[in-house]
């Protein structure tokens, strides 16, 4: 009850304090999407990505644009439903919404069964895994039925002699209805395979079984939000761990468990679901009613397969079907150069780069003509381009080989000491239990340096997420680091976002080890064909010029703006803080989405 309360307090205070805003914003297309999971999972990580970019390009101006999370798998119950329910009502009675948008099944019932005191006028969009869904007035949606045989089928294409498959899923009422659909569609392929399922357990136990699977097996995770001590879990973070852990290759069905450490299957594309969502909200929008646009059923499944795990566990890729989507591939070493064949230190790399410069600057104020230089400027910019290229794919190298391989091993130890914990007396106990905490330590600090190394979140969810991401890694206490974007598109290009991503890294980091400020501010513009990154920070500052060359740190922040065409600026002085800004070109122009996020 007094959570419940404190909704409505927050929900009132937000009505008064922001009425005037909707007023003067009441030309604005107002959609509302109501999310069947918690904020941090992948599902409304990309649509809250994704919807607001697409429908104000489309309809060529901004969305409002609001997002609720039902999150039934740590707030079940009829208690918290209804809060939920008078939340909404208070938050959005005084607000015309031209369209609530359901994403998937436990957020449609919701809508359904409270449309009409909540949105009695509102046309709705749903997903739904059910093809014989009910579908009231005025609304239209999604289906996509989940179909678990094909990922299956492939994994033992892949694997023709496997002859058991363990089955992995929690312990919460999600779960669970996967496990039911798992078992009634998987029953074909006995007894071809034993099929195990894994279900329910605690994370203890769950952990130490798929560190000890027999030969000629492997995995099928399912879904994982809680475990069966009723510890809450995310599921896409329990894989990252539990494929470090296990001993066998894992598979799946959805594509946001890809670069987790599976395999691969025939998998969901959550972001085709996302698209064509927004095809139908975009003809809603655009003027026509709801319950004439017929439900959409797009085959939403593609074969995808992870080219580091064929190679861990030692499968042929002659085996992979014709028609799969092979990620992560490295290129044929008969392609590439020399560059790509060896990484160059990176010091070397700065020092030979530098001196190229310098002749090339001395060359062209002597040269009659200047077009000879120019041209070998821009071969320099090249060579600096795949340079860079190289030191980041051996990031990524070394990255997963941590993942792989050291965090394996740690977390198979972190098992063996719970074991020993479970039979042993209180004082080798003790002793172990203090041995697991250093294991626990060095398991994060393997995952923190993973993740510097080499940001695989970066492609999947944006430069602003992976900036959000960067910004919590990084926070310390007495240290506020602030987060802001505007006018910046959710995917921009590959060497664009990595370029961003290692500047507003070193710059942070920078600050935080020699600055002492106490506030940094990174700041995102995008305009129509430039983005802009600041980071600021009111720390002791230094002297530019004097530290011009000394540091690898500013020149390779340097170097990665040039290498896209952008330039870098920094400007600092003793006792008045730094300011470093990017500014690089972008091929296509951004959307409108603004986000502010402080630690």
């Amino acid at each position: 009850m007094v959570r419940r309360s404190r909704w409505l307090v927050l929900a009132l205070f937000g009505t008064t304090v922001f009425g005037t805003n909707v007023s003067a914003a009441s030309d604005q297309p107002r959609v509302l999407v109501i999310h069947s999971t918690r904020q941090e999972t992948q599902l409304p990580l990309i649509v809250d990505r994704d919807i607001p970019q697409v429908l104000s390009k489309r309809l060529a101006q901004t969305i409002d644009y609001y997002s609720e999370y039902l999150d039934p798998a740590r707030m079940a119950g009829p208690q918290q439903e209804r809060a939920f329910r008078d939340l909404l009502f208070t938050k959005y009675r005084h607000r015309r919404l031209d369209l609530v948008i359901a994403m998937q099944d436990v957020a449609w019932d919701f809508v359904r069964k409270y449309r009409s005191r909540l949105f009695p006028d509102t046309p709705v969009v749903f997903t739904s895994r059910n093809s014989n869904v009910s579908r009231p007035g005025n609304t239209t949606g999604v289906i996509s039925e989940i179909n678990l045989r094909p990922t299956l089928d492939m994994a033992l294409t892949l694997q023709p002699d496997v002859r058991r498959v363990f089955v992995v899923t929690g312990a919460s009422s999600r779960d669970r209805q996967y496990e039911r659909l798992a078992r009634l569609q998987l029953r074909a392929f006995e007894p071809r395979v034993t099929i195990t399922y894994l279900a329910g357990l605690p994370r203890a136990e769950l952990e130490r079984r798929v560190a000890m699977l027999p030969d000629a097996s492997i995995i099928y995770f399912l879904l994982f939000y809680q475990d069966g001590n009723g510890e809450n879990e995310n599921p896409l973070e329990f894989l990252t761990r539990m494929t470090a852990l296990a001993n066998r290759p894992t598979y799946s069905w959805v594509d946001g468990a890809m670069d987790r450490g599976i395999v691969g299957g025939r998998l969901e594309n959550q972001s085709s679901l996302v698209q064509a969502v927004s095809d139908i909200a975009t003809r809603i929008l655009q003027g026509e009613r709801a319950d004439t646009i017929p439900l959409s059923t797009p085959d939403l499944t593609v074969a995808q397969v992870d080219s580091r795990q064929l190679r861990r566990w030692h499968i042929a890729g002659s085996l992979v079907p014709s028609g799969t989507r092979v990620l992560y591939a490295e290129p044929d070493p008969a392609d590439q150069n020399w560059l790509q064949l060896a990484v160059v230190p990176v010091s070397l790399t700065v020092v030979v780069l530098t001196a190229m410069v310098v002749w090339t600057q001395r060359r062209r104020k002597t040269n009659d003509s200047p077009f000879g230089a120019l041209r070998l400027e821009d071969r320099l910019r090249d060579l600096g381009r795949q340079l860079l290229k190289a030191q980041e794919e051996e990031r990524s190298r070394i990255a997963l080989e941590l993942h792989d391989d050291i965090s394996q091993q740690a977390v198979a130890l972190a098992i063996d000491l719970q074991r020993i914990i479970d039979s042993s007396t209180e004082q080798v106990r003790r002793i172990v239990r203090d041995a697991q905490k250093r294991v626990k330590g060095l398991l994060k600090s393997v995952h923190d340096l993973s993740h510097r190394l080499h940001p695989a979140n970066l492609r999947l969810v944006g430069l602003v997420s992976a900036l959000s991401q960067l910004q919590r890694d990084l926070s310390r206490p007495g240290i506020t680091i602030t987060v802001f974007s505007e006018n910046v598109a959710p995917i921009l290009p590959d060497e664009v976002a990595l370029c961003l991503f290692r500047i507003a890294q070193e710059a942070m980091q920078n600050a935080i080890k020699y600055s002492g400020a106490p506030n940094i501010r990174v700041q995102l513009q995008g305009e129509t064909q430039r983005i802009t990154l600041r980071i600021i920070d009111d720390g002791d500052g230094f002297d530019v010029a004097s530290a011009a060359g000394k540091g690898l740190g500013l020149l390779s922040m340097h170097e990665r703006a040039q290498s896209v065409g952008g330039t870098l600026k920094i400007v600092s002085r003793k006792n008045a803080g730094t300011r470093v800004q990017a500014s690089v070109p972008l091929v296509e122009p951004v959307a409108h989405v603004s986000q502010t996020i402080a630690s």
